[in-house]
């Protein structure tokens, strides 16, 4: 009567819930679990820190653990249904904690730095643009759900918020869009101060374990063979004089492709710059304009693909 007592307690403070991704649930908690940042483990070798996560790896289904403030986010594989275990895994967490098991095993972070971040408002009122006091990412890394943040435990972990709707990481700086039902003067603060404990615990923004790095060069200086000297031009001229000012305010412009019997470029919107009211006048009246004059040619426009 006291086993189960103390059980029913324990499953009484975890609450089941379901998210937008059907391979993913969250059992969360009334207090929080993880103190000092966001913990996620792809398997079981990864799970040194965290005997909670180790014993969860032993079930056949469990994919990913991710253990941030007061949830735990379990993604399963396709074997099984939610519906079918999700009583098992709350059951064993509950059982676990219940027995004294320690769900992170906290250690000091060597070389721990303070941690600044700044919000920055951009052109785009929906895009927010947090900046930190050093890099995060050396290449861009653009997040549009939860399901293609494999590199990035940062975006993985602010898009357990429902404010957001895409993510974009470059250099010191998280570009954030939100959903118009949020207001940016509601949610600002808590964003960057989960931002800066993430980053200040040792939370990574983007682990470049998980790109491949040895094919993308390759794949890009492959595609850049192929262009014709126009091209290449206009990829210089984008490189050069474009980004550095796009990314200002937290976006980016990537070249897609040039044709040279319509005289079309045609260009990829990132972070702030993606749906931006403005985005349509600094590609006429800027971009379009810059590549006129510096080509010599008066018949060439500019076309965003996703703007």
């Amino acid at each position: 009567m006291v086993n189960f007592a103390k059980n029913h307690l324990i499953m009484s403070l975890i609450t089941v819930k379901h998210t937008d991704n059907p391979t993913i649930i969250k059992f969360e908690f009334r207090d929080f679990i993880a103190p000092r940042g966001s913990h996620q483990f792809n398997n079981i070798d990864e799970a040194k820190n965290s005997p909670l996560a180790k014993q969860l790896f032993h079930l056949p289904f469990i994919k990913t653990v991710f253990i941030s403030g007061n949830f735990i986010a379990i993604e399963r594989y396709n074997i099984v249904e939610w519906a079918d275990v999700e009583n098992e895994v709350a059951e064993q967490i509950s059982n676990f904690i219940e027995n004294g098991g320690k769900i992170i095993e906290e250690t000091q972070p060597a070389g721990r730095k303070p941690t600044q971040i700044y919000a920055e408002m951009t052109p785009n009122p929906a895009t927010m643009k947090f900046v930190a006091n050093f890099m995060l990412s050396q290449s861009p890394a653009e997040f549009k759900n939860i399901d293609q943040t494999a590199s990035s435990p940062l975006a993985r972990a602010l898009f357990e918020f429902p404010y957001f709707k895409e993510i974009y990481i470059d250099e010191n700086y998280v570009s954030v869009t939100k959903y118009d039902l949020y207001d940016w003067n509601e949610i600002t603060f808590e964003i960057r101060e989960f931002i800066r404990q993430f980053l200040e615990n040792g939370g990574i923004a983007v682990d470049r374990n998980h790109i491949d790095q040895a094919a993308k060069p390759r794949e890009k200086e492959e595609r850049y063979e192929n262009l014709d000297d126009t091209a290449r031009q206009i990829v210089s001229i984008l490189d050069e004089y474009v980004k550095p000012a796009v990314a200002a305010d937290g976006g980016n412009i990537v070249f897609n492709s040039w044709d040279p019997e319509e005289k079309r470029v045609k260009v990829i919107l990132q972070g702030a710059c993606n749906g931006c009211p403005s985005s349509t006048f600094t590609l006429k009246s800027g971009i379009e304009n810059m590549l006129k004059d510096m080509l010599r040619d008066d018949r060439i426009t500019v076309e965003a693909l996703n703007g």
